[in-house]
């Protein structure tokens, strides 16, 4: 695993070292393998980013979308993460529809929806059961909680390392989400994070010693390149680190 630590002066800069990031990322994975696999994140944080991708001039036929996380509600809801990426960014850009790839969250069953979208993993990546694909980019966020995509302290979810898909928990809310063993089996895996609220948690996140399971995000660790890319706000005291 490659780490780095990036500390932006402020939160316009860290949206504007993270777009160049991406697009270098996916550049080069089309360079390599003809086609770039994406994993975009939910919440607040990189929606700016969305914003600024829809106006790139990047082959959007090569580059395969899909998501790290999932509220269970509909896709037109205002909490659906795919929402908030489509009208920040895929409606705006020419890419195929067949080359999005939502998670279902539609039949009523969390679990079932999760296993559906395993088995549309397991089919794109051509990977057999058991075996986990290496997605290109995941793109993460933190909660003040330590938690990433929808793996929050003490759930079920973080032990599941069978699995590619699974049913998160979120204050009894379920959720769709990637598993631990899926994200670290990525090719470059980038948290994007802003705003003092975070401190408390990344100093709990990158201690030499601290539980993984109070502090989800601990588990993350890729056989790829791992990016912290973070504002002066939340990461100004892990500007030495990296």
């Amino acid at each position: 695993m490659t780490k780095v630590v990036e500390v932006l002066a402020n939160r316009e800069e860290l949206i504007a070292r993270s777009l160049l990031v991406v697009c270098s990322q996916i550049q080069a994975a089309i360079a390599e393998r003809g086609i770039c696999t994406i994993a975009a994140a939910g919440g607040s944080t990189p929606e700016p980013l969305y914003k600024l991708l829809s106006a790139q001039d990047l082959p959007w036929d090569k580059i395969h979308v899909f998501w790290g996380d999932e509220r269970y509600v509909p896709s037109d809801h205002q909490d659906s993460n795919q929402k908030m990426a489509r009208l920040a960014w895929l409606d705006k850009v020419n890419i195929p529809p067949s080359n999005i790839h939502p998670m279902p969250t539609g039949s009523g069953d969390p679990a079932a929806d999760a296993l559906a979208y395993q088995t549309q993993l397991q089919d794109f990546f051509q990977v057999s059961e058991g075996e986990f694909p290496a997605i290109d980019i995941i793109l993460l966020g933190i909660g003040d909680d330590a938690h990433t995509a929808s793996l929050f302290p003490h759930t079920a979810a973080l032990q599941v390392r069978d699995a590619l898909v699974t049913v998160g928990n979120k204050d009894g809310q379920p959720r769709i989400t990637f598993t631990v063993p899926l994200i670290n089996h990525a090719r470059c895996v980038i948290f994007i994070v802003a705003g003092a609220s975070k401190k408390p948690a990344l100093a709990q996140i990158f201690a030499p010693v601290a539980d993984d399971l109070t502090y989800p995000s601990r588990l993350i660790q890729p056989s790829g390149e791992l990016l912290w890319l973070l504002d002066a706000a939340a990461g100004e005291e892990l500007q030495s680190l990296g």
